[in-house]
């Protein structure tokens, strides 16, 4: 007979959950799973980060939440639930904190109750039992202590260990790209335990931030940017430049001894089936000049390549016979050289914002061509309304630890994650009117999104359309960088470029801030264009927005979790999500190393392809 949960009276936030969590491990121990689904709502979500599906999966309403449960539950055994700190109720929402364990694993979560039913469920892996890191009282002793011959210090391992991964040992795991997402996805993985091997095309960790453009800086604020277990210092700027910022990945691979190949580009991979190992083909370059072919044979393939794949270039008559300089965004050097010049820039988000100022600055007459509406917010009104409780020095005084603010975000279903934002983004509205009239007078044109829910949605959906305000639209507001809004560039001539509208510009240099590819394009270019149709495109949620095809896929598509290619895997996003996710990568790909059975519930079907 099904028993349902216990209605006991409750009379504080701390004493709601504590019931709640309490009744409902108990329908779940006892695999009442009609008694579990009691405890929810009838608009419920529950979201689960690798520890009851391995993989990243929304459960949305009840049926969806039953059959992860009759697939999982048997084989999880979740126990020991617990409330931790002090659960708290506002709007008619409670709201805490819980840890758990499960089979093979302890994790934590979030829970949201409307009138004692749950609402939106966060349950992830924190370890798994056996393997855990090796920190606080199970760290190494480090020092061997006492006096003996031939003795082998920590250097000397260090040294045997570079010299062997690769060549005369092989990783468990090579990590294709070597920026801020590969960086501390390695170190991670070598906390675990994980043999790891990073490969990086650019000289020096951190290049890929110092060859850019020299005013370029972090448009998010530091303490949304911390890397894994090195949090920046307390002094660091709240927007940090990008040489500070190359130097501190450089520093970081080194203090957290990363297997790290600088000067090595992958050249070709395949998957061999009979032996279940990739084949990586790199050519490495030594310090001493010398180049070599080396074939890797890694369990495991991550592509670390950041947001998106090779850039995108449109392709518009008469390019070919431009007599000035053209080049993608992703190689501007700056605008020291054009001082005077005319310079065309297309496009009109970050990208094409910060070249545009950078080439201002430096003297050069700069147009921007907008070909369609962007998103436009503040800097200190997207940190104080929208980033502010979580990511601030507000925050991290009421104890809101880097930890507790990425779990929190993670804890909002995708689903109804425009509802939490609208109301922010209309507040922003409200308060910057002023200068949105101003640039909407000078013919920009703006939007909020689709559904008017801001730029975290935009850079979900899409990874584009938007710019963070640094100073560069009050440029455009006051006239100082053209406008020609609407418009396309239709053909190219050897010194100016022809518009949609027949406006011809003269121009000495034209910048494409015309955005980037799916991340599988890197895929189809190394592996081949078959298995990069295999996994499908990445990014997006499939919400019917601009740039977004449906069906929807409920997470981020391919993003940190298994792909329908085997020991195929992508990593990648901004600061906040490579340090969030790339704790649940590595527990997926440890897991998979020691032989622990990691059943994959909920994969999604392909349907784009790049």
């Amino acid at each position: 007979m099904t028993q349902t949960l216990a209605e006991a009276p409750v009379t504080t936030p701390s004493a709601e959950a504590a019931q709640w969590l309490q009744d409902f491990g108990a329908a779940l121990a006892r695999g009442d799973i009609a008694a579990t689904l009691d405890a929810f709502a009838d608009d419920c979500y529950w979201r689960d980060l690798v520890a009851f599906t391995w993989n990243l999966h929304t459960a949305e309403g009840k049926d969806a939440i039953a059959a992860m449960l009759q697939a999982n539950l048997a084989r999880v055994a979740p126990s020991s639930w617990q409330v931790q700190d002090q659960p708290s109720h506002a709007d008619g929402v409670t709201e805490g904190w819980f840890t758990f364990e499960t089979a093979v694993a302890r994790g934590r979560g979030h829970l949201r109750l409307k009138d004692g039913k749950c609402w939106t469920l966060l349950t992830v892996m924190s370890e798994l039992k056996g393997f855990e890191e090796k920190k606080g009282p199970r760290r190494v002793l480090g020092a061997e202590h006492g006096a003996r011959r031939d003795r082998t210090t920590w250097l000397d391992r260090r040294q045997q260990e570079e010299a062997a991964l690769g060549y005369t040992e092989q990783p468990y795991c090579v990590v294709i790209g070597g920026g801020q997402g590969g960086i501390g996805l390695a170190a991670r993985l070598k906390r675990l335990g994980v043999p790891t091997l990073v490969i990086e095309k650019n000289a020096r960790a951190g290049d890929s931030w110092r060859k850019r453009y020299k005013s370029l800086c972090l448009h998010d604020p530091v303490w949304y940017d911390h890397m894994p277990y090195l949090p920046f210092p307390d002094d660091w700027p709240v927007f940090c430049p990008k040489d500070k910022v190359g130097d501190w990945l450089e520093m970081y691979t080194k203090v957290m001894e990363l297997n790290y190949w600088s000067s090595t580009e992958a050249r070709s991979a395949s998957f061999d089936e009979a032996s279940q190992t990739w084949r990586v083909t790199v050519e490495r370059q030594h310090a001493d000049g010398r180049s070599e072919t080396v074939v890797l044979r890694p369990t495991q393939l991550v592509f670390a390549l950041g947001v998106s794949g090779f850039p995108s270039v449109p392709k518009i008559a008469g390019a070919e016979t431009f007599e000035g300089e053209q080049h993608h965004s992703s190689a501007h050097p700056g605008g020291e050289a054009y001082a005077g010049k005319h310079c065309v820039v297309l496009g009109s988000n970050n990208s094409a914002h910060d070249i545009c100022a950078d080439l201002w600055e430096h003297g050069a007459n700069v147009t921007m061509v907008q070909r369609s509406s962007t998103h436009i917010v503040k800097s200190d009104s997207l940190m104080e309304l929208a980033l502010g409780g979580l990511y601030s020095e507000e925050a991290v005084a009421s104890g809101i630890t880097t930890e507790k603010a990425d779990l929190l975000f993670a804890s909002v279903p995708f689903r109804i994650m425009h509802s939490f934002h609208v109301p922010v983004y209309e507040a922003i509205q409200q308060r910057d009117r002023d200068f949105y009239a101003r640039l909407e007078k000078a013919g920009f044109l703006l939007d909020f999104g689709d559904d008017g829910s801001g730029l975290f949605m935009k850079y979900l959906r899409r990874g584009s359309g938007y710019y963070i305000d640094v100073g560069a639209s009050e440029l455009v507001a006051d006239g100082s960088i053209h406008l020609k809004s609407g418009v396309n560039i239709e053909r190219i001539k050897p010194r100016s470029v022809v518009l949609t509208d027949g406006t011809e510009l003269p121009a000495d240099l034209l910048v494409y801030a015309t955005g980037y590819g799916s991340m599988n394009g890197w895929v189809a270019s190394i592996v081949s264009p078959e298995v990069a149709d295999r996994v499908g495109k990445c990014w997006g949620l499939g919400s019917n927005t601009t740039k977004d095809p449906g069906p929807w896929e409920g997470e981020l598509r391919n993003m940190w979790k298994p792909t329908q290619q085997p020991q195929l895997w992508f990593h990648g996003g901004n600061l906040h999500q490579s340090r969030h996710y790339s704790q649940y990568l590595a527990l997926q790909l440890k897991a998979r190393m020691e032989g622990i059975a990691t059943p994959v519930y909920g994969q999604g079907a392909v349907h784009h392809l790049r």
